[in-house]
């Protein structure tokens, strides 16, 4: 005869004619479910969601002090470079011959150059022109470099060979001797055509990098996945592929933007690059280089600057790609 189960009793049949504690079962699963949090152990609380490859980059870069230093010194330029009246009250074109090249004075801490314009004032407003070639020029080959050596990398074939060819001959042109040639029959004193140049002869190198990076990125399983869904072509570049092949072309992007700010100064210093009335450091490098040795103040100030720039803009590329580098962790 079946055992009867009485509802005042904690106490339940089971299956092989034993007896169950209903108290110290349900007892016990209710702690454990109170203990236990969503998609963790028992006992730690709520799984900590998984952070990104930009967000790891980002933690990494604000604990790096060379990443610091070096934004807080490009900071510093931008800044200048919008606002130079902020430090420099005075007209950098505004000369006085009866000055030139007078060591430092009381409100002229720099000195004079060989036209007796102030060598402070200059260097200010020369970091404006040396910025905005550098920013640009970046700019335009990362853009023009990312989208064909992308779409080369992504569809291959014809065009992967096409774009390979076209890279190898630009890659055969000296980028000074170029700039010789090409910007010494240009008239216009604007920082356009020395950017234009800089584009020209610099988006190949970025080409080949986001080619590679595609071709990486797109053997991935998740781009299988995407393709085997039946995603687009330009969904799975746009929302698979470049989110995750991108990181390279920033890190060489960075480093290049200094590249392009000395470059700017010796196309300048050798006198096809930027010119007069524009203020910048490698036209001031080159009226200053004949008188080095009278008035070395007249070279030390812009070659300085000019030097810092560069230093930093190589430097935050370097932080970059250090966080954005899985390898390097």
């Amino acid at each position: 005869m079946p055992e009867r189960y009485d509802p005042g009793e904690a106490v339940a049949p089971t299956g092989a004619g034993g007896a169950m504690d209903l108290a110290t079962s349900e007892g016990t699963t209710l702690e454990l479910g109170a203990s236990a949090a969503p998609g963790g152990p028992a006992g730690t609380g709520p799984a900590e969601r998984p952070r990104s490859l930009w967000s790891d980059a980002w933690r990494d870069l604000r604990r790096n002090p060379i990443f610091i230093v070096s934004g807080l010194v490009i900071l510093f330029l931008v800044v200048i470079s919008i606002w130079p009246s902020l430090i420099a009250t005075q007209n950098p074109l505004q000369c006085d011959l009866a000055k030139a090249q007078e060591g430092s004075q009381p409100g002229h801490p720099f000195g004079f150059n060989g036209q007796g314009c102030d060598v402070y004032t200059r260097t200010v407003y020369g970091a404006r022109a040396s910025v905005t070639v550098g920013v640009c020029a970046t700019l335009g080959v990362a853009l023009i470099g990312s989208v064909f050596g992308g779409l080369a990398g992504f569809f291959g074939g014809a065009s992967d060979a096409i774009l390979s060819r076209v890279t190898d001959i630009f890659f055969g042109i000296p980028v000074v001797l170029g700039g010789l040639v090409l910007l010494s029959v240009v008239t216009s004193s604007t920082v356009w055509p020395v950017i234009g140049f800089m584009v020209l002869l610099g988006w190949p190198q970025l080409s080949r990098i986001a080619r590679g990076s595609v071709i990486t990125a797109k053997q991935n399983d998740y781009v299988q996945a995407a393709r085997a869904l039946g995603a687009s072509n330009s969904r799975i570049l746009l929302r698979h592929i470049a989110p995750n092949a991108v990181a390279p072309v920033i890190v060489v992007a960075t480093i290049a933007l200094g590249t392009y700010i000395s470059l700017e100064a010796t196309l300048s210093f050798l006198g096809v690059g930027l010119k007069p009335p524009t203020v910048s450091w490698g036209i001031d490098i080159s009226s200053a280089s004949p008188y080095i040795r009278n008035a070395p103040h007249m070279l030390l100030w812009p070659a300085g600057a000019l030097a810092i720039t560069v230093l930093a803009f190589i430097m935050l590329g370097d932080a970059v790609r250090d966080a954005l580098d899985p390898k390097l962790r």
